[in-house]
C-alpha cells in the first residue's frame, strides 16, 4: 500500500490543525503521513495547545512542529479541515471532509482536552478507513 499524504487545515494553523498533525503522526503514522497547514499564520503555535499535548501525549508540539502556509505543503490526497470554514480550493486532493471542530481558544484547559480527544478519536477512524480501503484513493 502507498502512503497516503494527508493534509489538517485551519486558518492559522496554531491549534487544531497542528494537534491534528501531531497525533497523525503519533497514531496512524503507520498508515499516512501528516501535515498541517492555513490559510494566515500566527507567530506560534498555541501555548495551550502545546501544554495539552505535552500533558496527553507527551508530545513536544514547540520543538517538533511550526506553523506554515498551505503553499508549503506536498500534493496531498486527502484536505482535513478542522471546522473553522476554511475553504481550499488550490489544494488538489482524492478525498476532503471537515471535522467541525470548534475552537477552543480562550476556552480553557478542559476545552483543549476535549478537543484533542475529538481528533484522537477521529485520527484512529481515518487511520481504520485508510487501512481498510473504506476510503477510497487511487
Amino acid at each position: 500500500m502507498r502512503r497516503v499524504k494527508v493534509a489538517f487545515i485551519c486558518v492559522h494553523n496554531s491549534c487544531r490543525s497542528q494537534m491534528a498533525e501531531a497525533l497523525g503522526k503519533l497514531l496512524a503514522n503507520d498508515v499516512f503521513d501528516s501535515y498541517s497547514a492555513g490559510t494566515k499564520l500566527k507567530d506560534r503555535i498555541n501555548p495551550d495547545a502545546i501544554s495539552v499535548m505535552k500533558k496527553l501525549y507527551g508530545l513536544d508540539m514547540e520543538k517538533l512542529q511550526y506553523p506554515k502556509l498551505i503553499s508549503s505543503l506536498p500534493p496531498v490526497d486527502v484536505v482535513i479541515t478542522m471546522g473553522c470554514g476554511v475553504n481550499c480550493p488550490l489544494l488538489a486532493c482524492q478525498h476532503r471532509e471537515d471535522w467541525g471542530l470548534e475552537d477552543p481558544t480562550s476556552m480553557g484547559e478542559a476545552a483543549f482536552i476535549e478537543t484533542a480527544e475529538k481528533i484522537e478519536a477521529r485520527i484512529i477512524d481515518l487511520r481504520r478507513r485508510i487501512s481498510s480501503g473504506e476510503l477510497t484513493l487511487s
